[in-house]
């Protein structure tokens, strides 16, 4: 069974598409089985992948509007470890077209599910907006990573975000959850970087994830040549940084597996 998770912040430039490219091959680095999924109009993370955005021949508007199945439409990652269904600006037309359709926000759920045995992880990276398409990412998904720049005003994007989150639970979607927070181009020489941490911290405790992405110049250089950071500069912060993200992500969904093991066995005995 697949664990689904949305990459999602409300707020523009907090490293969401970098951490939603470079976690996708991560994860794939570790052997598992991964799709990302571009349902950003801006396609941000199919370039980051290498993809020409213009001239891909199915994206994720054409699945979403039933006009080709998804695992046609998925696309292999030359020199990389994971899938990709792409984006590109067609993608705004979903959000019209699917306006007045009675499955608008479940659509993305029930055309995943086909993919459950296919990959371990499925990684939905959003727009920074709330939208039809970022509903349709929190239906499907059993939970969300919030990346966050620790900067003035992020705790009040969270907030937001968890209050999204919170309506959709109630009617959508009872599992959806926060996975995990990542503090994003953090640097330990700015106060600000360290308040705002230590409040997610005192606020949220152990949903913030230990690993800490810094500010780091060939992080913010390899989606110009279209590769995550793992295979543009192995030997950079950045690309360890993701790869403990990943290891650290890897460990919570097991031990999440063995206490829900545990709770099975306890309520069958």
């Amino acid at each position: 069974m697949s664990k689904i998770y949305a990459v999602a912040n409300q707020k523009g430039g907090v490293g969401k598409t970098t951490t939603s490219v470079n976690l996708a091959a991560s994860l794939g680095y570790f052997d598992e089985r991964v799709l990302l999924i571009d349902l950003d109009p801006q396609g941000n993370a199919t370039t980051g992948s290498g993809v020409d955005k213009v001239e891909v021949e199915w994206t994720g508007v054409d699945v979403l509007l039933g006009e080709v199945a998804i695992e046609q439409a998925i696309q292999k990652i030359s020199g990389s470890s994971y899938d990709l269904l792409a984006a590109n600006g067609d993608l705004t037309a979903a959000e019209v077209e699917l306006f007045n359709e009675e499955d608008r926000l479940q659509r993305l759920s029930t055309i995943l599910e086909p993919l459950s045995d296919t990959y371990s992880y499925i990684l939905i990276d959003c727009p920074p907006t709330l939208n039809i398409l970022t509903l349709n990412a929190f239906v499907a998904s059993n939970g969300v990573i919030v990346p966050l720049q620790c900067e003035y005003y992020a705790l009040e994007g969270l907030t937001a975000l968890m209050q999204t989150m919170d309506r959709v639970r109630e009617t959508q979607n009872p599992a959806l959850e926060v996975k995990g927070i990542v503090r994003t181009m953090y640097d330990a020489r700015n106060r600000l970087s360290i308040e705002v941490s230590d409040q997610l911290l005192t606020h949220f405790g152990e949903r913030v994830y230990e690993t800490v992405i810094p500010r780091n110049v060939k992080l913010a250089e390899a989606p110009s040549y279209g590769r995550p950071i793992m295979y543009y500069a192995p030997s950079s912060r950045g690309a360890y940084a993701y790869a403990d993200l990943a290891a650290e992500i890897l460990d919570r969904a097991e031990k999440e597996e063995k206490v829900k093991a545990e709770i099975t066995e306890q309520h069958d005995g």
